[in-house]
């Protein structure tokens, strides 16, 4: 991971910071015993919380009992319990059995229900059975414990194949906070937020409204920036919960602090985004695109986004085919204002850098070399508009063969 100077990275994901426990367990939504389905994340103290959700105009059930929820607390939290494989969405029972789990879970924990939220992912349009929650909940409640983050990630996890967990610590005017999350996401990712289900915890004290403005801006230039398939999910949320057990002094304005808590945020959601990305469905190639040099941030944004969507472009990194006109296709059609004609582009990876396109066309290269430096793992497209100061990265994989297997029997 890239390392960022007074940051840490330190183990135990949603439970690195004080405060907070969490458990998962096999509940029977998941055939597979080995794979638990229910995840509980609980906080000693109450949390001031925020969170940002899906723009699909079809949203999940739960989405719109979490809404209500912190609505109803004026952006308290102190727990969240969910599920996976059932989107709980599009089902006229929908709300009606997310609030069941959220009242679940409140009666168990003994809190009140408005201070749990929740969250399902999995096949949309299936009735959510709410008996094995029901049955479990007592055991996933006395199961939590400081430790139970990789439980909880378990139980989030769809079609993923490796959990996704960063925490950092970091000092707020001399005292020392951590700020931890979990990600769940392998397909159906695509801009515009969130992009999959996603905690956040930290033990720093902070308004909910520096939270929301912090977590809104974070958002645009992480999960706003990522892209598997060009499906955006039903149920994406990333929700970020306070509980202020650090004992800083509440960071209440956009100072030095609020600056230092931003940052934290930024690593945490900046490497989940890229773990989301590395994971993609039957992905061999994570593939990171810079875009540099742009009048703005929007525009860096935009052509970045364009290029890392290209399905075209996706298949040329799976070939290890090094077809930069496919790349320049992408920034063409973005739509944003900049001059094709100074446009540069190199592909990269730890093997080398190689220019393959200046000034809007193309350079003599090696294919040897590129061939070299497309088998990577993870390629890297740098993109120069020389046009500007502002420079935003986008995220996604490369698309495969096994990207179709997957999802052609997804329900089974």
């Amino acid at each position: 991971m890239e390392q960022f100077e007074g940051y840490t990275y330190v183990d135990g994901g949603v439970c690195a910071a004080k405060g907070f426990r969490a458990n998962g367990l096999n509940c029977g939504l998941n055939k597979d015993k080995n794979k638990n389905d229910l995840a509980l994340v609980v906080s000693d103290a109450l949390c001031n919380a925020a969170a940002v959700y899906t723009t699909n105009k079809v949203k999940g059930a739960p989405i719109l009992v979490t809404k209500k929820h912190l609505a109803a607390t004026g952006g308290k939290a102190k727990a969240v319990i969910a599920n996976s494989k059932n989107a709980n969405t599009c089902n006229a029972d929908g709300e009606e059995k997310a609030q069941k789990m959220t009242e679940l879970a409140a009666e168990e924990l003994g809190i009140s229900v408005d201070e749990v939220m929740v969250a399902s992912t999995g096949v949309i349009g299936q009735t959510l059975p709410i008996e094995p929650v029901e049955n479990h909940i007592g055991e996933l409640v006395e199961g939590l414990s400081y430790d139970g983050n990789s439980k909880a990630v378990n139980a989030i996890m769809t079609t993923d194949t490796v959990p996704k967990e960063v925490a950092v610590s970091f000092d707020v005017n001399g005292v020392k906070c951590t700020l931890g999350g979990m990600a769940k996401g392998s397909g159906m990712i695509h801009p515009n937020m969130a992009t999959t289900l996603n905690f956040v915890t930290t033990d720093a004290a902070i308004s909910k409204e520096l939270i929301q403005k912090a977590l809104s801006e974070i958002t645009k230039i992480t999960y706003n920036c990522l892209s598997i398939d060009g499906d955006t999910s039903t149920n994406d949320m990333v929700l970020v919960m306070a509980n202020g057990m650090a004992g800083n002094q509440e960071i209440d304005k956009e100072d030095a602090a609020y600056e230092v808590f931003k940052q934290a945020l930024y690593i945490v959601m900046m490497n989940m985004t890229k773990m989301l990305a590395a994971d993609g469905e039957g992905a061999s190639k994570m593939i990171e695109c810079t875009v540099s040099k742009a009048k703005d941030l929007d525009t860096a944004i935009i052509v970045a986004k364009s290029v890392i969507r290209s399905p075209l472009f996706k298949c040329a990194m799976f070939g290890e085919d090094a077809n930069w006109g496919r790349i320049l296709c992408a920034v063409g059609y973005a739509e944003a204002d900049f001059d094709i004609n100074k446009v540069d582009v190199d592909l990269a990876s730890a093997k080398g850098v190689l220019p393959v396109c200046r000034n809007g066309a193309g350079v003599e290269f090696s294919e040897e070399l590129a061939k070299e430096i497309l088998s990577e793992k993870e390629i890297f497209v740098n993109i120069s508009l020389n046009a500007g100061e502002s420079t935003a990265k986008a995220w996604g994989c490369d698309l495969t063969y096994d990207y179709v297997k997957i999802n052609g029997d997804y329900r089974s």
